[in-house]
């Protein structure tokens, strides 16, 4: 047995040691982060009864409705003022560093009305925080909260440290030197059935912008609200039309605004100067296009 192979086998043992203690710590460790964050939404739910001058109705049990969404229901109507909500649960969610990238949505307790909803980031520019100032009246409500994604613990940071350190020198041992990659467009790309968009190409067919030669991918949500605007460019479409096209019809409940997509969708054409994704204030959107560039069908 040479001494790569020995070296390798010793590598690969010690990976999945490392492997099996990470996948323990980080089972623990999430089971008790989730007990701990439903104790904090109950604790949102009892500083929004107390500011409604309710100090005796419950809190019902905190419901996991998907991966990092969750929805606090209560016993009673009640009312609240959008301003006092942003800044209970800011203030809260605060304690366990989740104060950030994360959507809140109130609803009717049917389920089907968005009543209130905001969205923050990590960046403060790209909060979007519609109807601020509103008190709402007394009603049955559930505050649905969907975070982007769950941070690491030290912990966590450690253990994947190691195991890309790992598989890193592993695979410089196995394979040498390789070259970074990046997911560019080849020098010769094509899009059948899409669009020219300014300087950037829409490829509705397989969900993809590529703009200065970058791929970039689209949701299909994304790709059907893009595909609305590149066929009414410099025109505004409106928020029912959207909404309509693109949910309603699928008869499927928005569960995140409208604006929440929309700002995603601007961010992934930031790379183009020469369209922007504007909005025009009581009536919908539009994708403006300078005037010397313009939209050709592929």
């Amino acid at each position: 047995m040479t001494t790569k192979i020995k070296y390798l086998l010793g590598l690969t043992s010690l990976l999945l040691i490392i492997t099996v203690c990470a996948a323990f710590t980080l089972t623990q460790e999430n089971n008790y982060g989730l007990a701990r964050q439903k104790i904090l939404f109950r604790e949102i739910g009892h500083e929004i009864l107390l500011y409604s001058g309710d100090s005796t109705s419950r809190v019902l049990p905190v419901q996991k409705i998907a991966e990092n969404e969750y929805q606090i229901r209560f016993e009673n109507e009640f009312t609240f003022q959008s301003n006092s909500l942003v800044k209970i649960i800011s203030r809260t969610l605060a304690k366990e560093n989740l104060s950030h990238n994360y959507v809140v949505n109130v609803l009717n307790c049917t389920g089907k009305d968005i009543i209130f909803g905001y969205a923050m980031a990590d960046n403060v520019k790209d909060d979007i925080m519609p109807c601020s100032g509103r008190k709402q009246p007394k009603s049955c409500y559930v505050i649905d909260l969907k975070f982007q994604q769950k941070g690491f613990t030290t912990v966590q940071k450690g253990y994947s440290f190691a195991g890309v350190f790992l598989l890193a020198f592993m695979g410089l041992i196995i394979s040498g030197p390789v070259k970074n990659r990046k997911q560019i467009a080849p020098a010769n790309n094509t899009v059948k059935d899409g669009y020219q968009i300014g300087h950037t190409l829409f490829n509705p067919h397989k969900r993809q912008l590529i703009t200065k030669e970058i791929i970039i991918e689209l949701t299909a949500k994304e790709t059907k609200l893009f595909q609305i605007f590149a066929g009414s460019p410099n025109a505004i479409i409106e928020r029912s039309r959207l909404q309509k096209e693109i949910w309603e019809d699928e008869g499927v409940i928005v569960g995140r605004s409208l604006d929440v997509f929309i700002s995603k969708l601007r961010k992934k054409l930031e790379h183009d100067h020469s369209i922007q994704l504007i909005n025009i204030h009581g009536k919908g959107y539009k994708l403006n296009i300078d005037e010397a560039t313009q939209v050709k069908k592929l």
